[in-house]
């Protein structure tokens, strides 16, 4: 039985702490939805409006998706319905990064570098502090970016949720997303190539 299905039957069960596990677990990606669809204001009260939703629906669950995607579809459904919001358009004309720019020659069609910035990676207290740095710089980035931008990137590569999955949460198209993923990678690259060569955010 999988770690998923175990956490399924231990809520239905009612096991106090299936539920902490569960929102420890899925609460940031809810939040990356609820704010990709309603922005900062309202985000917070949407994943609420949804955690609410799952306690009363969890026993009608029947397992046809996975529940990681369970629990984003109704988040985005929490969204639409209390704000009832447009559908949003992806502006193709983004605003430059704080950072600049790096080009895409310097990555391969997956998104890694074809030559890698300096390692940073060391053990020593002044190499932990500088990981440290870079850590709270690669944050303030990722403030800095557009909503969507913002929400498909953590979506995609801090949450594991496929594009597809993306697509339908956000109801955007593929192209879109791709679109959003790869410039959002791109600000993240430019700000640790900076932050490489000149110590600097």
């Amino acid at each position: 039985m999988s770690d998923e299905a175990q956490l399924l039957d231990r809520l239905l069960a009612g096991e106090p702490n299936a539920y902490k596990e569960l929102i420890n677990t899925y609460q940031s990606a809810m939040q990356a939805v609820a704010f990709a669809i309603v922005g900062s204001r309202g985000a917070d009260d949407v994943v609420q409006d949804a955690w609410l939703s799952v306690v009363r629906n969890l026993d009608g669950f029947q397992r046809r998706s996975s529940l990681k995607t369970w629990l984003l579809t109704i988040t985005a459904n929490s969204a639409k319905s209390r704000y009832k919001q447009n559908r949003r358009e992806v502006l193709l004309d983004d605003l430059p990064s704080p950072h600049g720019t790096v080009d895409d020659e310097r990555f391969s069609s997956d998104g890694h570098w074809l030559v890698a910035p300096y390692d940073w990676h060391q053990d020593t207290p002044e190499a932990l502090l500088t990981e440290e740095e870079l850590r709270k710089c690669l944050e303030r980035t990722l403030t800095r970016l557009p909503e969507l931008q913002s929400s498909v990137l953590l979506l995609r590569d801090r949450h594991g949720v496929e594009l597809e999955d993306i697509c339908s949460l956000l109801k955007i198209s593929l192209t879109n997303a791709r679109v959003l993923l790869h410039r959002a990678r791109m600000k993240v690259f430019a700000t640790v190539e900076r932050f490489e060569e000149r110590g600097e955010c």
